[in-house]
């Protein structure tokens, strides 16, 4: 109910526009029916704003793995800051 109307990629409100689509393995078993920004209950579908049709971030693939992806990203600087080392 929270993200609702919510572009999945960038988090706009503005002119959602094209459906999402997410692929069997992130909606199978108890991720079935779940909202893919936060995981709550999903209530309505999910739609990429006008701007990230545009520029085609909706051919990216699975937005839940899409997302994933920043959150290694943010690993990786947490690391970093704390100075660990890769092994």
């Amino acid at each position: 109910e929270k993200c609702d109307g919510k572009c999945v990629i960038c988090d706009s409100y503005v002119r959602p526009c094209t459906l999402v689509r997410v692929c069997d393995e992130c909606n199978y078993g108890s991720f079935q029916g779940r909202c893919v920004i936060c995981g709550g209950v999903g209530i309505s579908d999910a739609y990429y704003c006008k701007e990230c049709t545009q520029q085609e971030k909706d051919r990216d693939g699975c937005p839940k793995i899409v997302n994933l992806g920043s959150a290694k990203t943010d690993l990786f600087y947490e690391r970093k800051k704390y100075g660990f080392k890769k092994r």
